[in-house]
């Protein structure tokens, strides 16, 4: 990547990860009175039509080879538990953000775990039939970058 691909404007503005939710009610008040994300608007329309987008601060797009997909199971868990999609929250307190949303209704599949790259992960199944990772980092970008196996592929 040249100097000026790193320095323009951003072709894609906003990463928004759309969910269908059966019990719409239950996953709002889990999503946004729990785990915090602020309501940035909310649409309804006929026939009971509703959605609320949630404010998740910055987002990312994390792509993983299945052996990746498979290593941070294993890391996490103990075992392969992941579906294909799994959603990921930055939080600064990771284990009093788990048991405040075990509190609320999700169900433990891992507890608070320091992993490999410094973090403390938990794993939840969650409201709209999404599992869930709960992490804190417990170290700078700095520093995680001398770890092994820690880099980019840029």
């Amino acid at each position: 990547m040249t100097q000026d691909q790193h320095t323009a404007r951003p072709a894609v503005r906003q990463l928004r990860l759309v969910v269908e939710a059966e019990d719409y009610d239950a996953a709002v008040r889990f999503f946004r009175d729990v785990l915090g994300l602020p309501e940035q608007a909310a649409f309804s329309g006929g026939d009971g039509a509703r959605v609320v987008i949630l404010d998740a601060g910055r987002a990312t797009l994390e792509l993983a080879n299945p052996a990746q997909k498979r290593m941070i199971d294993e890391v996490e868990v103990g075992r392969q538990v992941a579906p294909r999609i799994r959603v990921a929250f930055e939080v600064d307190d990771a284990t009093t953000v788990t048991g405040r949303l075990v509190e609320a209704g999700a169900t433990e599949v891992a507890p608070p775990t320091v992993t490999p790259w410094q973090s403390l992960n938990s794993r939840l199944d969650a409201p709209a039939g999404l599992q869930i990772t709960v992490f804190q980092e417990l170290t700078d970008l700095d520093g995680r970058s001398t770890l092994d196996g820690f880099g980019t592929d840029g």
